[in-house]
């Protein structure tokens, strides 16, 4: 990136989803904030924006009701979790959106820093695999959804616009 860091307000996202794609590894430089380290790797191309929230409620009901609302919007959200609380989290994920795609920073900028995306769907069973994934403290990062063709679709209003302005003019 020419002016700050990658994915946030700029196109760097598209950039690290290709080098990620390429299969070579993405590393943020340290700044203010994990979260924003978090999705300068991430490589969400279809993120226009994002939402931060930090810790989820603890309480599994509450903590249920808060992952829904934080699904349903349309940006990137971002979360920190504890490492005696990842395995809740991700198994909420897969449960409620297993689809979507996440990337896990365990560790940023630290010795054992491991950046992995893949579908919430799968991230239960990656942590399981092996019991060094589920040390060290997370920032989460839960992709956007992806557009429909009917999100891009023009309102009907705008058709209707556009085909009479097509009749008059060249």
């Amino acid at each position: 990136s020419d002016a700050g860091t990658p994915a946030v307000s700029d196109p760097g996202s598209a950039l690290v989803a290709a080098v990620a794609a390429a299969g070579y590894r993405v590393v943020p430089v340290p700044g203010a904030s994990a979260a924003v380290a978090a999705l300068s790797v991430a490589g969400d191309a279809a993120s226009r924006a994002f939402s931060f929230h930090g810790f989820l409620p603890a309480k599994p009901r509450e903590r249920g009701e808060a992952l829904a609302q934080l699904l349903a919007q349309p940006g990137s959200q971002v979360l920190f979790e504890a490492p005696h609380r990842i395995s809740d989290l991700l198994g909420l994920l897969a449960q409620q959106a297993p689809g979507r795609r996440l990337t896990l920073c365990r560790e940023l900028t630290k010795q054992f820093e491991q950046v992995h995306t893949l579908e919430a769907a799968a991230a239960p069973a990656w942590l399981a695999a092996d019991p060094q994934r589920g040390r060290g403290e997370f920032v989460v990062v839960v992709h956007a959804c992806a557009a429909t063709p009917a999100d891009e679709a023009l309102p009907a209003e705008a058709v209707r616009a556009l085909e009479l302005l097509l009749a008059e003019l060249p």
